[in-house]
């Protein structure tokens, strides 16, 4: 019979048995050399339901050769195991669905913890000596912060990332700092080394490229070190209030000195 025929006899579009055959799904006994027309035998229809069921619960096209030539006993045995599959997973939905709240609670807590510690390290800050600042200059910089965490809260819990308020804390984070200047997607566009404060050159990096990605990696004796929070978001609260309407991407990286000088770099990201 013709596809057409076929596809009557199935109940399905002809539409699908030209898919079945272009995948070698449910191949055509015979195709007209001339016309191109596929033709199908009726016992075909059985190979068609087995191939439909199986595919409607979920099973890949390779799965479902493999139970082509096999008999019901075994289709059977591959429906129980899906669906103890599906059911595997939905007790799992459902325990995720149990918890949600929770963990929204709990990152809710962790964010605010953090920005009470970011916002207590700045407001015990001086920055008139390292960044040579006004003090209205430094409360736009207090506040912005705080409207970062605001929009935290507003608009994604999930795009928090905490590590970007711990600077040079841990075996782990140094060596990730340290990474950075050897990450071959990376590279030093600017660095200065033995400075005593960052007033003193930031004009010579201070204008960004709009749209790029920067890391900021610096290395600073124990009295800088000793405010390393207020230290790294005062660097790029400057930064961001001299770029702006810039799209910017901004890290911050610091960790105490091993030489009692203080270092600087910062990186681009070569994809820009």
């Amino acid at each position: 019979m013709t596809i057409k025929e076929f596809a009557y006899l199935c109940g399905c579009n002809p539409q699908t048995l030209r898919y079945y055959d272009h995948v070698d799904l449910l191949k055509p006994v015979k195709v007209d050399q001339w016309s191109g027309y596929r033709y199908y035998e009726e016992e075909q229809a059985l190979a068609f339901v087995k191939i439909k069921n199986l595919q409607k619960a979920g099973f890949t096209i390779e799965e479902i050769k493999e139970f082509l030539d096999k008999d019901n006993h075994v289709i059977y045995k591959a429906f129980d195991a899906k669906i103890a599959e599906v059911e595997k997973r939905l007790q799992e939905i459902k325990a995720i669905q149990r918890s949600y709240q929770t963990e929204m609670d709990i990152i809710q807590e962790k964010i605010s913890e953090a920005r009470k510690k970011v916002t207590e390290a700045l407001q015990e800050y001086d920055p008139v000596v390292e960044f040579g600042i006004s003090s209205d200059e430094y409360a736009d910089i207090i506040g912005n912060v705080n409207s970062y965490f605001d929009n935290i809260v507003v608009s994604d819990i999930g795009q928090f990332d905490y590590e970007e308020f711990h600077h040079g804390e841990g075996t782990s984070e140094e060596q990730e700092c340290l990474g950075f200047l050897h990450n071959p997607e990376y590279e030093v566009v600017f660095e200065k080394h033995g400075w005593s404060n960052i007033k003193d050159f930031i004009d010579e990096f201070i204008d960004l490229e709009d749209g790029a990605e920067y890391a900021l990696y610096i290395r600073v004796t124990d009295d800088k070190a000793a405010h390393h929070i207020a230290f790294a978001n005062t660097i790029l609260g400057v930064l961001l209030a001299k770029n702006p309407g810039k799209k910017r991407s901004l890290s911050c990286n610091i960790e105490k000195s091993a030489d009692d000088q203080n270092h600087f770099w910062l990186l681009k990201h070569k994809k820009y």
